[in-house]
């Protein structure tokens, strides 16, 4: 497997759930610490945050050029990391698992990014691999004020990904997301 950084975004302010994510403990363990754990084969992991994470172990980083969203975030880690190809995920999806990156590098090939589409035929930017190649455009969307992910992916030449190929492999819960207790609970009972 190529060496690949990982980067988790937790730079929301969780206004739907009531408080931080990433810290809230479901079955033992932060969300944030079931992203990490599926990043293990990243030969190097942090989080991209604007607030201190120290628990977690790994280098926090700030947006640098903060206002833009999962778009300042997606800048900032590939600005961050050390490798070329970086996966991007979200704090709040507990699903994600070591193969599905590693399912995503085999599919990576010579694309500036892989991004899989989910259930609902949309694509899953913060479940994705990055190259270093969208720097300049991601930074320019920011500088421009258009922080529509789609765009940084589709001008870019992301692949994507189909929903069946992604599900048949890893199941219709991957993509599941935290935004409230609720969403945890439900979670908590599809399995």
């Amino acid at each position: 497997m190529a060496p690949f950084s990982g980067a988790v975004l937790a730079g929301g302010r969780s206004r739907r759930f009531g408080r931080d994510k990433a810290r809230f403990v479901w079955r033992g363990k932060p969300l944030m610490r079931y992203v990490l754990d599926s990043l293990k084969d990243a030969s190097e992991r942090f989080v991209v945050a604007n607030r201190p994470y120290p628990e977690f172990g790994v280098p926090v980083y700030p947006d640098r050029i903060p206002g833009g969203d999962s778009l300042s975030g997606i800048h900032a880690a590939l600005a961050s990391a050390q490798n070329r190809v970086v996966a991007v995920a979200a704090c709040d999806l507990p699903n994600l698992r070591p193969e599905y990156w590693a399912f995503l590098l085999e599919e990576l090939g010579d694309a500036p990014a892989v991004v899989a589409m989910g259930p609902a035929d949309w694509p899953e930017p913060l479940a994705a691999l990055y190259t270093k190649d969208l720097l300049p455009l991601a930074e320019r969307l920011l500088r421009e004020g258009d922080y529509f992910l789609r765009r940084l992916l589709d001008e870019g030449g992301a692949r994507y990904l189909p929903w069946s190929e992604v599900e048949a492999r890893f199941g219709p819960a991957l993509f599941a997301n935290v935004n409230t207790l609720e969403d945890l609970e439900n979670l908590s009972g599809a399995e």
